[in-house]
């Protein structure tokens, strides 16, 4: 990574309370897959795919170097860059970001929701998943990934599972094998579902500093109703009080009913959103 972007990620989380960039994001640009647009030398930044297709990017400026037009002159680069649709991440939402994109003929497309609950410390036990198929059983257990061992079969559930996300579905073994690499991983938070020798669901939890996030809960589409989704939230909820982690945060599309319902069952509430935003534009 380049020298100056840690500090930079840094200094915009602690002023918006969420990092700037993804962690997918980073391992691109580590990988080549996103290239590195810079304004004012290390004042402002923007990472943007390069592959063909829609261009896709995030940026951010320094919060001592905000309110200076360097967020302009950054999107401006950017623009130039893409040729046809350009998709932008403002995360959080934060009223410069909608004014800047709607000088520029931006429109909202997708919404991403951060919840946020408390943790309380529970001894209660992991629900069953709902009966009514013979294969959920007492041969159904949960526990922890195994690098090396798990990642096909976990790959393979990952991309059915979130075969309609732009981001999540398309993660490959380079991309895992760049989060097991992570300081904040640990194979005991990332827990897997097995009903036999079947791999049926996954909740995968990030402990950073005090903040436990649920990173990604799958589920087979061939195992939906059965109650998993509930069983491994629970799951997760419980090896976070196991660390005595008291706040768990979470990251889900707005228009995903289904899974926010669950979440909000849960006690998970709006903390913020995040807007991806739209445009067309031609190179020259």
């Amino acid at each position: 990574m380049t020298d100056f972007l840690p500090a930079l990620i840094a200094a915009a989380t602690a002023e918006d309370g969420q990092p700037p960039f993804s962690d997918q994001s980073l391992v691109d640009h580590r990988t080549g897959v996103r290239r590195l647009i810079t304004v004012d030398d290390t004042l402002g930044a923007a990472l943007v795919t390069t592959a063909p297709g829609d261009t896709e990017a995030e940026l951010v400026v320094h919060p001592d170097a905000r309110r200076r037009g360097l967020g302009e002159r950054l999107l401006r680069d950017v623009m130039a860059a893409a040729d046809g649709t350009l998709l932008v991440w403002a995360h959080g939402d934060h009223p410069g970001a909608r004014a800047l994109a709607e000088r520029h003929g931006f429109e909202a497309v997708r919404e991403l929701l951060q919840l946020r609950a408390t943790v309380e410390p529970s001894s209660t036990p992991l629900p069953e998943p709902v009966e009514g198929r013979a294969s959920t059983s007492s041969a159904t257990d949960i526990r922890p990934f195994r690098p090396g061992v798990d990642d096909s079969a976990w790959l393979t559930l990952n991309a059915q599972a979130f075969a309609e996300h732009a981001e999540q579905g398309k993660l490959t073994q380079t991309d895992l094998d760049a989060r097991l690499a992570e300081e904040w991983f640990n194979t005991d938070d990332f827990l897997l579902l097995w009903d036999d020798d079947e791999l049926i669901g996954f909740c995968w939890l990030k402990v950073d500093g005090g903040l436990g996030e649920f990173y990604a809960v799958g589920v087979s589409p061939q195992r939906q109703g059965e109650g998993i989704g509930r069983m491994l939230v629970e799951a997760g909820l419980n090896r976070l009080a196991e660390r005595g982690i008291r706040t768990s945060n979470l990251y889900v599309e707005a228009d995903n009913e289904p899974a926010v319902r669950l979440y909000r069952s849960y006690g998970f509430a709006n903390h913020t959103v995040d807007v991806q935003y739209r445009g067309r534009f031609t190179d020259g």
